[in-house]
């Protein structure tokens, strides 16, 4: 895979951070934690510093939220308090699930699954680009990444090589990372993917959909399709199959420029979303 940037993730552990330092040292990019868990009393206490210091300093951002649940209905609270954090701001980078505890390992694949899909689902409807943030342990032995393939993966595998990249969008590949403005050591990233453009192009995590765009269309639309690959997600380089036929916008949101069909009206917008969304078309299919 092609390596587009290099960047940094932080949290309130890192201290008081020199942005501008950071940025002339080739930080290219930064994924700041928002939070941890559930509660308005877990916001990470150097969030907003972070976000205005790195904005400041020219450096895009994402942001991420610190697991601690253990049931479907903890991450949504969790997805609820990561929404509540981040409103209002803008982001360059998506914002990811960071899912890494043993007590959630011990889950099993099924309901660790579901739990996922629960936070990223709440927060991608909310219109933001979501990604899963773990292990290669939890990716190998705990997830169905099938079921989670729609995301990007972003992997923490401290290594002086990439050996896994289904998926992955960002890659942590050290923990020991040293950059000036910062105290101390910090995680360091790749990025893969030209997120600001694939996010502000989509108009996602607080940006407007640029202009010129075509208007996203709306969830149920019916349409007819000739001969159109699908894709089994959103990011696939090939399709699965062609398809013929009437199939309906499962949501309308463009993910990649690419939108989830469903077969029949009944299944728009229904949950979970791996069991209803047939696949993904083109953007192009949509607009015809």
């Amino acid at each position: 895979m092609e390596e587009i940037l290099n960047g940094i993730d932080v949290s309130e552990h890192q201290g008081l951070i020199d942005w501008k330092k950071a940025s002339s040292d080739g930080v290219q990019f930064a994924m700041l934690r928002c939070g941890y868990g559930r509660y308005e009393s877990q916001k990470d206490i150097r969030f907003e510093q972070n976000y205005h210091g790195a904005k400041e300093a020219g450096i895009p951002v994402g942001a991420y939220l610190f697991s601690y649940a253990t049931d479907n209905d903890m991450a949504l609270q969790e997805a609820e308090n990561c929404l509540s954090i981040i409103e209002g701001k803008q982001f360059e980078f998506p914002i990811s699930y960071d899912v890494e505890l043993s007590s959630q390992a011990r889950l099993g694949s099924y309901a660790l699954t579901a739990m996922v899909n629960t936070f990223c689902e709440k927060v991608e409807s909310a219109g933001y680009y979501v990604s899963l943030y773990s292990s290669l342990d939890f990716v190998k032995n705990h997830f169905d990444m099938e079921k989670l393939k729609r995301y990007d993966l972003w992997l923490a595998l401290w290594s002086s090589q990439l050996s896994y990249a289904d998926g992955v969008g960002m890659w942590q590949h050290s923990s020991i990372g040293n950059i000036d403005g910062i105290s101390g050591y910090v995680d360091l990233n790749k990025a893969y993917r030209d997120y600001p453009k694939i996010i502000k192009r989509a108009g996602l995590n607080g940006y407007q959909k640029l202009s010129g765009s075509s208007p996203v269309p709306t969830a149920g639309k019916k349409l007819n399709l000739v001969n159109a690959p699908l894709y089994s997600f959103s990011k696939a380089q090939n399709p699965s199959v062609y398809v013929n036929g009437t199939y309906y916008l499962y949501d309308g949101k463009p993910v990649n420029g690419r939108y989830r069909i469903t077969n029949r009206p009944s299944s728009v917008e229904k949950r979970p979303m791996f069991v209803y969304v047939t696949g993904w078309i083109d953007g192009d299919a949509v607009n015809n």
